[in-house]
């Protein structure tokens, strides 16, 4: 579509299937400037809420999609920064599930979620997808160079306040950097403040795109297989390619291998028969659905396959 200015996609996600992206800040309007931001260095850093472009004219744009019968599985709320800086995503938020029944997701680096509001807003959500790539001030500081009121206990406190009021899902991304984050005692770290919040789902991740500092590298792949074990975890760029479980032959004995140790949704399936190269998907999902040792969990058009 052309001449968009809010709405993006929809693109291919490995977590969430064909998303539909919504954008209600302008770029690199953050209060992080992250050094693996794929962004760059943010060049607005700030903290305090706006209406950087008006309501109706984002709900008009995302209107213009429906209207046109774009398919997409998932509308993501995420932007070019924190979408939670966006002043009246409640309503952003509301008004879209006025005009679809397709799941609403915000991706968020919850800096903001200290301040009752932005939980109430952030609420209306149906699957929120927080980062933590810090376990204390001082990794805090040095890696998501946070605006400089923030203070990395007050952030994790308004992530758990939140994860225990909330009633939809909550799909923690860790992101892992090599020498910064990734040694055994970081992990046990991590692993620890994950206990304290409430969450569906646990994502690995390491910087893949070019990041904003040039000394930020790949994390080593058996840290990354340490945490997915550590935290119960998926690692997200081992899913896509396979690797991780590039020693059982078999796909579908692959996939029950990885959901044994995390629920798998459909999307996820889907991006690792890709990677196998396995062309009768459908055979895949009909072993699955049949599969007594599976059990199929829908969640707002969402299909999580268990195994029991």
């Amino acid at each position: 579509m052309e001449n968009m200015k809010y709405a993006y996609g929809p693109v291919p996600s490995r977590r969430l299937g064909m998303s539909l992206g919504i954008s209600p800040i302008p770029e690199k309007a953050c209060n992080y400037s992250c050094t693996y931001c794929q962004l760059g260095r943010t060049n607005h850093m700030s903290n305090q809420r706006q209406e950087f472009f008006p309501l109706e004219d984002i709900l008009e744009e995302f209107r213009t999609y429906i209207r046109d019968e774009v398919p997409f599985d998932v509308v993501t709320v995420v932007g070019e920064g924190e979408p939670t800086l966006y002043s009246r995503l409640g309503e952003l938020i509301q008004g879209m599930k006025a005009e679809t029944d397709k799941p609403i997701a915000v991706i968020t680096n919850g800096a903001l979620l200290y301040d009752p509001k932005v939980r109430e807003e952030l609420a209306w959500a149906d699957i929120v997808l927080p980062s933590m790539d810090a376990f204390d001030e001082a990794s805090y500081k040095a890696i998501d160079r946070p605006y400089g009121k923030l203070r990395y206990d007050q952030v994790m406190a308004g992530l758990e306040l939140f994860s225990h009021a909330y009633r939809g899902q909550i799909w923690m991304e860790v992101m892992l950097i090599e020498g910064a984050n990734n040694d055994e005692e970081s992990l046990q770290k991590f692993a620890r403040q994950l206990e304290r919040i409430r969450h569906d789902r646990v994502y690995v991740n390491t910087p893949v795109r070019p990041p904003a500092e040039s000394y930020v590298q790949v994390a080593n792949e058996e840290s990354i297989r340490r945490a997915v074990e550590l935290f119960g975890g998926i690692s997200i760029d081992m899913l896509a390619s396979g690797s991780f479980f590039s020693e059982i032959a078999d796909p579908y004995e692959a996939i029950l291998s990885i959901a044994r140790r995390h629920p798998m949704n459909q999307f996820e399936v889907t991006s690792f028969l890709d990677s196998r190269k396995v062309a009768d998907k459908d055979a895949i999902f009909a072993r699955l659905e049949a599969d007594s040792r599976v059990t199929a969990i829908p969640y707002k058009g969402i299909v999580t396959y268990r195994v029991n």
